[in-house]
Protein backbone atom coordinates (compact mmCIF):
# COMPACT_ATOMS: atom_id res chain seq x y z
CA UNK A 1 0.00 0.00 0.00
CA UNK A 2 1.53 3.59 -1.10
CA UNK A 3 2.44 5.56 1.77
CA UNK A 4 0.66 9.00 1.71
CA UNK A 5 1.95 12.34 3.73
CA UNK A 6 -0.56 14.17 4.87
CA UNK A 7 0.00 18.05 5.46
CA UNK A 8 0.36 19.87 8.55
CA UNK A 9 -3.69 20.57 9.88
CA UNK A 10 -3.17 23.60 10.11
CA UNK A 11 -4.42 26.52 7.92
CA UNK A 12 -3.49 30.24 8.85
CA UNK A 13 -4.61 33.23 6.95
CA UNK A 14 -1.78 35.09 4.98
CA UNK A 15 -3.48 38.36 6.42
CA UNK A 16 -3.52 36.89 10.07
CA UNK A 17 -0.12 38.72 11.12
CA UNK A 18 0.87 41.08 14.02
CA UNK A 19 4.00 41.98 12.45
CA UNK A 20 6.01 45.05 13.76
CA UNK A 21 8.42 45.58 10.04
CA UNK A 22 9.48 48.97 9.30
CA UNK A 23 8.46 50.64 5.79
CA UNK A 24 10.94 49.87 3.03
CA UNK A 25 12.07 53.04 3.49
CA UNK A 26 12.25 53.37 7.03
CA UNK A 27 14.65 50.82 6.60
CA UNK A 28 16.57 51.84 3.87
CA UNK A 29 17.24 55.97 6.58
CA UNK A 30 18.23 53.64 9.20
CA UNK A 31 20.84 51.63 7.15
CA UNK A 32 22.10 54.55 5.85
CA UNK A 33 22.91 55.83 9.24
CA UNK A 34 24.13 52.94 10.59
CA UNK A 35 27.11 52.19 8.85
CA UNK A 36 28.26 48.10 8.69
CA UNK A 37 31.60 48.71 10.52
CA UNK A 38 31.11 51.05 14.14
CA UNK A 39 34.25 52.10 16.09
CA UNK A 40 33.47 52.96 20.08
CA UNK A 41 36.03 54.27 22.54
CA UNK A 42 36.33 52.84 25.71
CA UNK A 43 36.54 55.43 28.60
CA UNK A 44 39.75 54.23 29.07
CA UNK A 45 40.60 54.33 25.16
CA UNK A 46 39.14 57.94 24.50
CA UNK A 47 41.51 59.14 27.41
CA UNK A 48 44.32 57.03 25.98
CA UNK A 49 44.00 57.73 22.60
CA UNK A 50 42.71 61.74 23.39
CA UNK A 51 46.07 61.92 25.30
CA UNK A 52 48.39 60.95 22.44
CA UNK A 53 48.29 64.31 20.36
CA UNK A 54 48.83 66.00 23.83
CA UNK A 55 51.91 63.93 24.11
CA UNK A 56 53.05 64.38 20.51
CA UNK A 57 52.62 68.25 21.00
CA UNK A 58 54.94 68.19 24.46
CA UNK A 59 57.66 65.64 22.33
CA UNK A 60 58.03 68.30 19.76
CA UNK A 61 57.68 71.13 22.24
CA UNK A 62 61.04 69.84 24.24
CA UNK A 63 62.83 67.46 21.71
CA UNK A 64 62.70 65.30 24.56
CA UNK A 65 63.35 61.73 23.34
CA UNK A 66 61.95 59.50 26.02
CA UNK A 67 58.63 61.50 24.57
CA UNK A 68 58.84 60.95 21.60
CA UNK A 69 59.47 57.26 22.53
CA UNK A 70 56.59 56.77 24.75
CA UNK A 71 54.69 58.74 21.96
CA UNK A 72 56.15 55.77 19.06
CA UNK A 73 54.38 53.12 21.91
CA UNK A 74 51.11 54.61 22.38
CA UNK A 75 50.64 55.07 18.29
CA UNK A 76 51.52 51.36 18.16
CA UNK A 77 48.87 50.41 20.48
CA UNK A 78 46.20 52.28 18.92
CA UNK A 79 47.41 50.91 15.32
CA UNK A 80 47.95 46.96 16.48
CA UNK A 81 44.43 47.18 18.43
CA UNK A 82 42.49 48.47 15.58
CA UNK A 83 43.88 45.76 13.15
CA UNK A 84 43.40 42.54 15.37
CA UNK A 85 39.84 43.75 16.69
CA UNK A 86 39.37 44.09 12.92
CA UNK A 87 41.03 40.24 12.50
CA UNK A 88 38.73 39.25 14.92
CA UNK A 89 35.45 40.10 13.48
CA UNK A 90 36.52 39.70 10.16
CA UNK A 91 35.79 36.11 7.48
CA UNK A 92 33.34 34.56 10.43
CA UNK A 93 29.99 32.89 8.91
CA UNK A 94 27.29 33.08 10.91
CA UNK A 95 24.13 31.18 10.55
CA UNK A 96 20.92 31.84 12.93
CA UNK A 97 18.97 29.35 13.75
CA UNK A 98 14.74 29.70 13.25
CA UNK A 99 13.71 31.43 16.56
CA UNK A 100 11.02 29.23 18.51
CA UNK A 101 9.72 28.67 21.71
CA UNK A 102 9.79 32.46 23.20
CA UNK A 103 7.17 33.63 25.39
CA UNK A 104 6.04 37.07 25.61
CA UNK A 105 7.57 38.38 29.08
CA UNK A 106 10.37 35.83 29.40
CA UNK A 107 13.86 35.66 28.36
CA UNK A 108 14.66 33.48 24.72
CA UNK A 109 17.33 31.91 23.62
CA UNK A 110 18.54 32.66 20.09
CA UNK A 111 21.26 30.26 18.44
CA UNK A 112 23.61 31.35 16.08
CA UNK A 113 26.06 28.89 14.09
CA UNK A 114 29.33 30.27 13.84
CA UNK A 115 32.13 29.11 11.58
CA UNK A 116 35.82 30.94 11.47
CA UNK A 117 36.94 31.06 8.10
CA UNK A 118 40.41 32.55 8.51
CA UNK A 119 43.20 30.64 7.75
CA UNK A 120 45.58 31.29 10.32
CA UNK A 121 44.35 33.31 13.23
CA UNK A 122 41.62 32.83 15.59
CA UNK A 123 38.69 34.50 16.86
CA UNK A 124 38.74 35.62 20.54
CA UNK A 125 36.56 36.89 22.48
CA UNK A 126 33.56 38.04 19.70
CA UNK A 127 29.95 38.84 21.03
CA UNK A 128 27.13 37.96 18.98
CA UNK A 129 23.50 39.51 19.37
CA UNK A 130 21.25 41.29 17.59
CA UNK A 131 21.46 44.69 16.18
CA UNK A 132 19.10 47.00 18.60
CA UNK A 133 17.88 44.31 21.22
CA UNK A 134 19.92 43.38 24.46
CA UNK A 135 21.46 40.54 24.86
CA UNK A 136 24.20 38.64 23.49
CA UNK A 137 26.37 35.92 23.27
CA UNK A 138 29.90 35.29 24.09
CA UNK A 139 32.51 33.59 21.62
CA UNK A 140 35.64 32.98 24.13
CA UNK A 141 38.29 31.72 20.98
CA UNK A 142 37.19 30.05 17.58
CA UNK A 143 40.18 28.83 15.72
CA UNK A 144 40.50 28.64 12.64
CA UNK A 145 38.16 26.22 10.35
CA UNK A 146 35.98 25.68 14.36
CA UNK A 147 32.40 25.70 14.33
CA UNK A 148 30.62 26.82 17.28
CA UNK A 149 27.23 27.15 18.42
CA UNK A 150 26.24 29.55 21.35
CA UNK A 151 22.67 31.07 22.57
CA UNK A 152 21.87 34.81 23.04
CA UNK A 153 19.16 35.62 25.46
CA UNK A 154 16.78 38.15 24.54
CA UNK A 155 13.16 39.39 26.01
CA UNK A 156 9.71 40.61 23.67
CA UNK A 157 7.31 42.03 26.40
CA UNK A 158 4.52 41.58 23.95
CA UNK A 159 3.22 39.10 21.98
CA UNK A 160 3.57 39.09 18.03
CA UNK A 161 5.56 38.23 14.88
CA UNK A 162 8.89 40.49 15.28
CA UNK A 163 11.39 41.00 12.19
CA UNK A 164 15.12 40.24 12.44
CA UNK A 165 16.99 41.93 10.09
CA UNK A 166 20.40 42.39 11.90
CA UNK A 167 23.20 40.42 13.65
CA UNK A 168 25.79 42.28 14.99
CA UNK A 169 29.52 40.83 15.75
CA UNK A 170 31.40 43.10 18.62
CA UNK A 171 35.06 42.57 19.71
CA UNK A 172 36.80 44.44 22.06
CA UNK A 173 40.46 42.78 21.82
CA UNK A 174 42.85 43.17 22.71
CA UNK A 175 43.20 45.70 25.30
CA UNK A 176 39.70 47.60 25.37
CA UNK A 177 40.63 50.71 24.12
CA UNK A 178 37.53 50.23 21.76
CA UNK A 179 34.72 48.07 20.56
CA UNK A 180 34.74 47.35 17.32
CA UNK A 181 31.01 46.75 15.80
CA UNK A 182 30.28 44.91 12.29
CA UNK A 183 26.77 44.13 10.87
CA UNK A 184 25.48 41.04 9.13
CA UNK A 185 22.21 41.18 7.19
CA UNK A 186 19.96 37.85 7.76
CA UNK A 187 16.58 38.20 7.52
CA UNK A 188 14.05 36.06 9.50
CA UNK A 189 11.61 36.44 11.99
CA UNK A 190 10.41 35.84 15.68
CA UNK A 191 7.24 34.34 16.83
CA UNK A 192 6.72 35.21 20.44
CA UNK A 193 3.96 33.14 21.73
CA UNK A 194 1.20 34.59 24.29
CA UNK A 195 1.85 33.53 28.10
CA UNK A 196 0.03 30.66 28.60
CA UNK A 197 0.41 29.94 32.48
CA UNK A 198 -2.82 31.40 33.66
CA UNK A 199 -5.27 29.25 36.12
CA UNK A 200 -8.06 28.77 34.00
CA UNK A 201 -10.82 26.44 35.37
CA UNK A 202 -12.12 23.22 33.12
CA UNK A 203 -14.75 24.48 30.23
CA UNK A 204 -18.59 23.38 31.66
CA UNK A 205 -20.66 22.27 28.52
CA UNK A 206 -23.83 19.73 28.10
CA UNK A 207 -22.77 17.93 31.64
CA UNK A 208 -18.85 17.59 31.00
CA UNK A 209 -19.43 16.35 27.99
CA UNK A 210 -15.91 17.19 26.66
CA UNK A 211 -14.17 16.40 29.59
CA UNK A 212 -15.68 12.68 29.22
CA UNK A 213 -14.60 12.39 25.31
CA UNK A 214 -11.04 13.79 26.07
CA UNK A 215 -10.66 10.67 28.68
CA UNK A 216 -12.06 8.62 26.20
CA UNK A 217 -9.91 9.66 23.06
CA UNK A 218 -6.79 9.38 25.68
CA UNK A 219 -7.48 6.21 27.08
CA UNK A 220 -8.75 3.92 24.12
CA UNK A 221 -7.24 3.57 20.37
CA UNK A 222 -10.49 3.36 19.13
CA UNK A 223 -11.83 6.80 19.63
CA UNK A 224 -8.88 8.28 17.56
CA UNK A 225 -10.82 8.34 14.73
CA UNK A 226 -10.86 7.12 11.02
CA UNK A 227 -7.22 6.56 9.54
CA UNK A 228 -6.03 9.11 7.33
CA UNK A 229 -2.34 8.31 6.38
CA UNK A 230 1.24 8.88 7.30
CA UNK A 231 3.11 11.89 7.98
CA UNK A 232 6.55 12.95 9.17
CA UNK A 233 6.72 12.73 13.09
CA UNK A 234 7.15 16.06 14.60
CA UNK A 235 7.79 16.73 18.40
CA UNK A 236 4.84 16.07 20.74
CA UNK A 237 3.34 13.18 18.69
CA UNK A 238 2.16 10.22 20.38
CA UNK A 239 5.22 7.28 19.95
CA UNK A 240 2.78 4.77 20.03
CA UNK A 241 1.71 5.86 16.35
CA UNK A 242 5.14 5.71 15.07
CA UNK A 243 4.68 3.34 11.77
CA UNK A 244 7.93 1.06 12.17
CA UNK A 245 7.92 -0.36 9.25
CA UNK A 246 7.61 2.96 6.86
CA UNK A 247 10.24 4.58 9.47
CA UNK A 248 12.86 1.82 8.74
CA UNK A 249 12.64 2.26 4.89
CA UNK A 250 12.29 5.92 4.53
CA UNK A 251 15.12 5.98 7.16
CA UNK A 252 13.07 9.09 9.50
CA UNK A 253 10.28 8.77 12.15
CA UNK A 254 6.95 8.60 10.47
CA UNK A 255 3.66 8.28 12.35
CA UNK A 256 0.13 7.85 11.69
CA UNK A 257 -2.46 10.25 11.43
CA UNK A 258 -6.08 9.65 11.98
CA UNK A 259 -9.08 12.38 11.22
CA UNK A 260 -9.87 13.43 15.31
CA UNK A 261 -13.97 12.78 15.61
CA UNK A 262 -15.24 16.84 15.85
CA UNK A 263 -17.67 16.00 19.00
CA UNK A 264 -14.27 14.89 20.76
CA UNK A 265 -12.67 17.91 20.38
CA UNK A 266 -12.62 20.89 22.35
CA UNK A 267 -13.20 24.22 19.93
CA UNK A 268 -11.68 26.99 21.75
CA UNK A 269 -12.59 30.23 19.60
CA UNK A 270 -11.18 33.94 20.17
CA UNK A 271 -13.34 37.05 19.36
CA UNK A 272 -11.03 39.20 18.22
CA UNK A 273 -13.31 42.16 18.34
CA UNK A 274 -11.31 44.29 21.10
CA UNK A 275 -9.65 47.40 21.06
CA UNK A 276 -5.89 46.88 21.45
CA UNK A 277 -4.78 46.86 24.95
CA UNK A 278 -4.12 44.97 28.39
CA UNK A 279 -7.79 43.69 28.08
CA UNK A 280 -7.06 42.20 24.67
CA UNK A 281 -3.76 40.24 25.48
CA UNK A 282 -5.26 39.10 28.44
CA UNK A 283 -8.30 37.42 26.26
CA UNK A 284 -5.54 35.95 23.81
CA UNK A 285 -4.05 34.53 27.23
CA UNK A 286 -6.72 33.19 28.48
CA UNK A 287 -7.23 31.18 24.92
CA UNK A 288 -3.27 29.97 25.20
CA UNK A 289 -4.10 28.69 28.62
CA UNK A 290 -7.00 26.74 27.97
CA UNK A 291 -4.99 25.25 25.58
CA UNK A 292 -2.46 24.75 27.32
CA UNK A 293 -4.82 22.64 30.33
CA UNK A 294 -5.88 20.69 27.43
CA UNK A 295 -2.23 19.09 26.43
CA UNK A 296 -1.84 18.35 30.26
CA UNK A 297 -5.26 16.34 30.73
CA UNK A 298 -4.41 15.10 27.66
CA UNK A 299 -7.79 16.34 25.47
CA UNK A 300 -7.96 17.00 21.89
CA UNK A 301 -8.62 20.33 21.19
CA UNK A 302 -8.42 23.05 18.23
CA UNK A 303 -8.23 26.62 17.92
CA UNK A 304 -10.84 29.22 15.99
CA UNK A 305 -10.88 32.55 14.98
CA UNK A 306 -12.70 34.13 11.88
CA UNK A 307 -9.37 34.36 9.82
CA UNK A 308 -7.63 31.21 11.29
CA UNK A 309 -8.41 28.08 11.89
CA UNK A 310 -5.99 25.27 13.38
CA UNK A 311 -7.89 21.70 13.39
CA UNK A 312 -8.24 18.82 16.36
CA UNK A 313 -5.41 17.56 17.30
CA UNK A 314 -3.74 16.85 20.25
CA UNK A 315 -0.21 17.47 22.49
CA UNK A 316 2.87 19.07 22.38
CA UNK A 317 2.93 19.74 19.00
CA UNK A 318 -1.01 20.98 18.80
CA UNK A 319 -0.19 23.39 21.42
CA UNK A 320 2.48 24.59 19.44
CA UNK A 321 0.43 25.18 15.93
CA UNK A 322 -2.29 27.10 18.55
CA UNK A 323 0.45 29.41 20.23
CA UNK A 324 1.95 30.45 16.18
CA UNK A 325 -1.97 31.11 15.59
CA UNK A 326 -2.29 33.27 18.53
CA UNK A 327 0.94 35.34 17.90
CA UNK A 328 -0.45 35.80 14.94
CA UNK A 329 -3.90 37.10 15.49
CA UNK A 330 -4.61 40.85 15.13
CA UNK A 331 -7.79 41.92 17.85
CA UNK A 332 -9.34 45.22 16.62
CA UNK A 333 -12.80 46.97 16.99
CA UNK A 334 -13.36 46.60 13.11
CA UNK A 335 -12.53 42.42 12.94
CA UNK A 336 -15.26 40.26 12.30
CA UNK A 337 -17.05 38.25 14.21
CA UNK A 338 -16.56 34.75 15.09
CA UNK A 339 -16.97 31.99 13.63
CA UNK A 340 -17.04 28.63 14.66
CA UNK A 341 -16.95 25.69 12.22
CA UNK A 342 -18.73 23.23 14.64
CA UNK A 343 -22.02 24.15 16.31
CA UNK A 344 -21.64 27.02 18.78
CA UNK A 345 -23.21 24.99 21.50
CA UNK A 346 -20.05 22.67 21.04
CA UNK A 347 -17.62 25.64 21.39
CA UNK A 348 -15.81 27.35 23.99
CA UNK A 349 -15.61 31.69 23.42
CA UNK A 350 -12.78 34.10 25.12
CA UNK A 351 -14.02 37.57 24.75
CA UNK A 352 -12.88 40.73 25.88
CA UNK A 353 -16.07 41.69 25.81
CA UNK A 354 -19.96 40.56 26.36
CA UNK A 355 -20.88 37.69 24.50
CA UNK A 356 -24.47 35.93 24.00
CA UNK A 357 -26.05 32.85 25.55
CA UNK A 358 -25.46 30.28 22.08
CA UNK A 359 -22.04 29.07 23.10
CA UNK A 360 -21.37 26.18 25.10
CA UNK A 361 -18.98 27.97 27.46
CA UNK A 362 -17.88 31.86 27.76
CA UNK A 363 -14.50 33.05 28.91
CA UNK A 364 -14.82 36.63 29.53
CA UNK A 365 -11.55 39.03 30.62
CA UNK A 366 -14.08 40.74 33.18
CA UNK A 367 -15.19 37.39 34.85
CA UNK A 368 -11.85 35.36 34.74
CA UNK A 369 -9.62 38.30 36.00
CA UNK A 370 -6.11 39.14 34.89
Amino acid sequence: MPCRLSPVPCSLSPEVTLSRRLTPTAASIRRWFRPPRRLRFSRAGGLFTGGTPVLGLAAIGTGNNLLFLVLGAMLGFITLSGWLSEQMIRRLEVRRRPVRGITAGRPGRISYDLRNDKRRLPSLAVEIGEAGRAGAAWVAALEPGESATVRAESTWERRGVYPLEMVTLATSFPFGLFRKERDLEIAAEAVVWPRHDRAVRAPRMAGERVRRAGESFAGTAGARGEYRGLRPYRPGDDPRDVHWRTTARVGHPVIREYERDRATALWICLDLRATPGDDAEAAVEIAASLAAAAVGRGDPFAFATAEARVAPGAGAAQLERVLDALARARLRSDAPAPSAPVPTRECVLVTAGAADGRWGDVYTVAREGR
